[in-house]
């Protein structure tokens, strides 16, 4: 094991002109021909250049603003002296999903913000880009295997196979307990296969997660929404003794917009469901490929919006718009994807909001009226409200809408359940460090806590509860599970 990088002696100004390794993608004109992922992979060679970078900060800037808490500057300085496997590890120890949350988490927004090569107007060190490599160089050679230990007597129950729900089962099945998890969609992965697209993640990579559970034991039970079909005091009753709420925010935001209805106009989820998951994977309403053509219209600004919007160009849409009631300022999702969206040939209209769908004779819609924004008073997000301009409608052709207006998480569930509280806008209330909810014996992580978030901010809570869970089941369940 090599030393910790404070006993060497760092030559700062060195490594601040060291010349950073270029990210490359595959061209546009190209990659908007398939759904592959965009990014070209870089060599262990140049991740350890990249790696050497680094200036091992005192005070950990980026282990900071990691919402799982890595140890960035270790595992970079054992990039830098060519030992992988250890610095593989070294980000294992706390992502379960390294090889995802390298491709699908803003790393500009967590890790990556806090570099002090940032202030040299230098680019960042690309953490993200490492972790990937590391990931997949360290399951090349480990392999995606596991071995079952003794089973421990407990079972627990997960809900939702999305980032927290797996990364639950993971944790609990390496400690023994048998473990099922509850999915409503036909196969597993939640939103890392039903909501992110395959040119952003792989979906192989999510099967391989799934077969690796299942050799650790991991039961999974698809098509079985819990809160309706089965609810959470059934499981109880079929003598599973914790139960692990990993269900997402995976409904759409309720549509106010006349016309929503028309043919051609989509939820987001839906049309990202029907154009990136495998038709044998798709529930049989959503089995029919969307239509697309002509121009696209895609109403949001988010992540989901950009995942829209070039799914639509890959799809042969001739012309694709992102219409958003702010400005690009205000907007929260990833400045990567905006980049990346734009090179691929989609553009933005900002400060208008959709007003009423309108639809040709056969039902179909044909247009969209729009009303110009101004922005005011801030609102509770803390960016400035759009407000309507006065007598500023206007049309716009749309042979085909998609609606990218936000998630909120199921209501179902604590509807269904006696004793789990929930705030108004559906949220699960839980004790941050430890997931417990207000229900005896019931844990809860990820977005149907926070809302739409990151996939590190689920990982970090499901590991939380992960832990609390194995404690609880550890000492025989006194009180476990309740929020107090």
């Amino acid at each position: 094991m090599l030393p910790r990088p404070e006993a060497r002696e760092i030559n700062r100004e060195e490594r601040i002109r060291a010349r950073p390794q270029e990210v490359l993608t595959r061209p546009p004109e190209r990659r908007v021909k398939d759904f592959d992922e965009v990014y070209l992979p870089w060599t262990l060679e140049m991740a350890r250049t990249e790696a050497g970078r680094c200036l091992q900060c005192p005070d950990a800037p980026c282990v900071k603003a990691c919402p799982l808490g890595n140890d960035i500057p270790l595992a970079l300085w054992m990039t830098e002296h060519g030992d992988f496997e250890s610095a593989a590890q070294v980000f294992q120890r706390t992502n379960n999903l390294a090889d995802i949350c390298s491709r699908v988490c803003p790393q500009s927004r967590q890790c990556e913000s806090g570099c002090p090569h940032l202030a040299e107007e230098r680019p960042a060190v690309a953490i993200g880009r490492i972790e990937g490599i590391l990931a997949g160089h360290s399951r090349k050679n480990a392999g995606w295997h596991a071995e079952r230990p003794p089973w421990s007597g407990h079972r627990v129950a997960v809900v939702g196979s999305g980032p927290a729900g797996l990364t639950v089962a993971e944790l609990l099945a390496r400690k023994g307990h048998c473990i099922t998890v509850f999915e409503e969609w036909p196969d597993g992965g939640g939103i890392l296969r039903y909501g992110i697209p395959r040119f952003k993640l792989d979906h192989s990579l999510v099967q391989k997660r799934l077969d690796f559970l299942h050799e650790l034991g991991v039961q999974f039970v698809f098509d079985m929404c819990i809160g309706e079909v089965v609810s959470v005091d059934d499981l109880f009753s079929d003598g599973f003794e914790a139960v692990f709420l990993g269900t997402g925010a995976g409904c759409p935001a309720p549509v106010e917009i006349p016309g929503s209805g028309l043919s051609g106009v989509y939820q987001a989820r839906d049309f990202l469901v029907r154009a990136n998951v495998e038709q044998n994977l798709r529930p049989s309403e959503l089995e029919d490929p969307p239509e697309v053509r002509g121009k696209v219209a895609v109403v949001g600004g988010g992540d989901t919006a950009m995942d829209c919007c070039r799914t639509a160009l890959r799809l042969g849409a001739e012309e694709v718009v992102c219409y958003y009631r702010r400005t690009e300022d205000e907007l929260p999702g990833n400045p990567m994807d905006r980049k990346l969206a734009r090179e691929e040939g989609m553009s933005f209209r900002w400060l208008v909001a959709p007003g009423r769908l309108l639809g040709d004779a056969r039902g179909h819609v044909r247009a969209m009226r729009l009303v110009r924004t101004t922005l005011g008073p801030r609102d509770s997000s803390g960016r400035r409200r759009p407000e309507p301009v006065p007598c500023s409608e206007f049309e716009v052709c749309a042979d085909t809408v998609v609606l990218a207006l936000g998630f909120t998480p199921d209501p179902t569930l604590p509807l269904s359940t006696p004793g789990l509280k929930a705030r108004d806008e559906g949220l699960l209330m839980v004790d941050p460090a430890t997931g417990r909810s207000t229900r005896n014996r019931v844990w809860a992580g990820g977005d149907n806590v926070r809302g739409p978030s990151l996939v590190a901010h689920a990982v970090a809570q499901a590991r939380a509860a992960a832990l609390d869970i194995h404690e609880a089941l550890s000492s025989g369940m006194a009180g476990a599970g309740s929020l107090r």
